[in-house]
């Protein structure tokens, strides 16, 4: 025990010597382990924002677009349509599993006094509100009576009365101008944040019917249909009678392709997390070469080192160093530069993560599993690059070594 402290002393103590050298040596290491800290941390970020996201979507939500038609094996876009038929059918024709909010959006031109705002309008049933869990703030949200009635009222997404630069309790009762039409704002929304790359608090919503007929002219193509069902694991029936249900309106047999598509978020996080795994795994090797690098300029300081104390090897083992002994010394030495290297990489790393958190509004985190990785992998390339070096000095002859100019 007490050999084995002496060799690491020395070891650490010959590090010192050179102590510029050392750090140059592991400069390498240090970036590769900062690249490679900070590349899973961006992935990792990135996952957890998505999942984010997509819970706030639902997990138990299905989205029903129009699909593609097809003439003589070319896709015709746009020539297949969902409608407000298409939502009665579901709510009608359903086993009660679901519940139905259609949707019909486009940008519109929001004006009140001398304020004005552009913002994504968009026409839905009152279901749409349960749906998403959104919650109010203000006022209420509209009624079937009034989607049937195709009233001129408005629920306003939260970020909305800002931009207006009004606060939202002096809007309810208020009427705005939306697309050059009255409408009454009866309800402000809570805020809900990014989901899915839609921001709901940017957002004016209307009765379907009155986006329709009288703010969209009359058009009646539905951007989609949600469905919800109680739990996510219902959602394989719900599926099902979707598929059942529509086939049946757009009278689609049986075998033929559907002019419809039908996603959940879940699939949307699967892919996602699939294609962000690749890009990490990408990145994180591409970062990976610079610890490789680095491996090897530690391997050629130890080289020049083994040279440098030739006869100071000598002297050790005239003295009674022994193989295992001067082996040992260099391996430490090998180990705690690129364990060194790979401590510094770390906190470069983190730093970097919080910089671009902080900065760049990118949502970081530093796993745990990918620190401890990165010190491992940082000791094991400085116990295989400095193998050969150490070996080298523990062969030498010590009479040759004395003699060593």
């Amino acid at each position: 025990m007490k050999l084995a402290l002496e060799i690491v002393v020395v070891a650490l103590a010959a590090i010192r010597a050179n102590i510029l050298r050392s750090f140059l040596t592991t400069l390498g290491i240090v970036i590769g382990v900062a690249a490679v800290i900070t590349m899973v941390a961006l992935g990792e970020g990135a996952q957890q924002s998505v999942e984010q996201q997509i819970q706030r979507m639902g997990t138990n939500v299905l989205t029903i677009r129009p699909g593609q038609s097809m003439w003589g094996g070319v896709s015709r876009e746009g020539t297949t349509r969902l409608t407000l038929d298409d939502a009665d059918a579901l709510q009608a024709q359903g086993t009660g599993l679901l519940t139905i909010a259609p949707e019909i959006s486009s940008r519109s031109q929001l004006t009140y006094s001398r304020w004005n705002s552009n913002n994504t309008a968009v026409g839905t049933w009152p279901e749409y509100f349960d749906i998403y869990d959104h919650s109010l703030t203000h006022g209420r949200y509209f009624n079937q009576g009034e989607v049937q009635g195709r009233r001129r009222v408005a629920v306003l997404g939260y970020a909305v009365p800002e931009a207006l630069s009004t606060p939202p309790e002096l809007l309810i009762g208020k009427t705005i101008q939306m697309s050059g039409q009255p409408f009454e704002v009866i309800g402000v929304l809570a805020e809900k944040g990014e989901a899915a790359w839609i921001r709901p608090d940017d957002q004016v919503f209307v009765p379907v019917t009155t986006a329709m007929y009288r703010l969209f002219g009359g058009r009646d193509r539905l951007s989609s249909i949600y469905a919800a069902t109680n739990t996510p694991e219902e959602l394989d029936l719900a599926y099902g009678e979707i598929d059942r249900v529509l086939r049946r309106e757009h009278r689609i047999r049986p075998g033929e392709e559907a002019d419809f598509n039908i996603r959940n978020s879940a699939d949307l996080l699967s892919t996602f997390n699939e294609t962000n795994q690749t890009f990490t795994y990408l990145l994180a090797g591409i970062a990976g070469v610079s610890l490789l690098v680095g491996g090897i300029g530690i391997m050629n300081i130890m080289l020049v080192s083994v040279t440098e104390r030739t006869r100071e090897i000598g002297v050790r083992k005239a003295l009674g160093a022994t193989r295992r002994a001067v082996l040992f010394q260099f391996l430490i030495e090998a180990l705690v530069l690129c364990f060194l290297g790979g401590l510094l990489g770390v906190l470069g790393g983190y730093g970097a993560a919080q910089l671009m958190s902080s900065v760049m509004n990118w949502q970081t985190v530093v796993a745990p599993g990918a620190v401890i990785t990165a010190l491992v992998f940082s000791a094991g390339i400085g116990l295989f690059f400095g193998i050969w070096p150490a070996q080298r000095a523990a062969k030498l002859d010590p009479i040759d070594a004395l003699r060593y100019e």
